[in-house]
């Protein structure tokens, strides 16, 4: 497995520099290493700000599973999504809010064609709400299908 979680930096994560903010890395509770945020304070309604993780081994014709943690807490604090390179268009995954403050565990299954994924981005919106934050972390991708819950 390829583990692209903040703390060791394996892998090659870039912020977009035509966003209207950047992700920041922020402590875990636990002061284990870190996770990446997006304050509800920052920016305005309807701003966007995406955190692209760049594959390059991913081999064609193959299936991967990403598996990441992630958190929307607060009032109407935005929308999360994740982008695909070769379908920017539509995300693949979207969460508008969370039930409480609590870590979620988010799958997507990238089938390779004969043309390969080679980015992730992870889209935080801003909401209306002003407390509260977006966060992910321990991104996971792992060959073959999503293991069930």
């Amino acid at each position: 497995p390829v583990d692209c979680s903040f703390s060791r930096g394996v892998c090659d994560w870039k912020q977009d520099v035509d966003d209207d903010f950047d992700w920041n890395p922020a402590d875990r509770d636990r002061g284990d290493g870190y996770y990446m945020a997006v304050p509800a304070f920052v920016g305005h309604k309807k701003d966007m700000g995406r955190l692209t993780l760049l594959l390059t081994s991913l081999k064609p014709k193959s299936s991967y599973c990403l598996i990441f943690s992630y958190r929307l807490a607060g009032e109407r604090v935005g929308k999360l999504r994740v982008f695909l390179a070769n379908k920017k268009t539509a995300p693949v995954w979207e969460q508008n809010k969370g039930k409480d403050e609590r870590w979620r565990t988010g799958k997507i299954e990238i089938f390779q064609g004969a043309e390969t994924t080679n980015s992730v981005t992870f889209e935080s919106e801003r909401g209306k709400g002003k407390t509260g934050e977006i966060g992910v972390d321990n991104v996971i991708l792992i060959s073959g299908l999503c293991p069930e819950d």
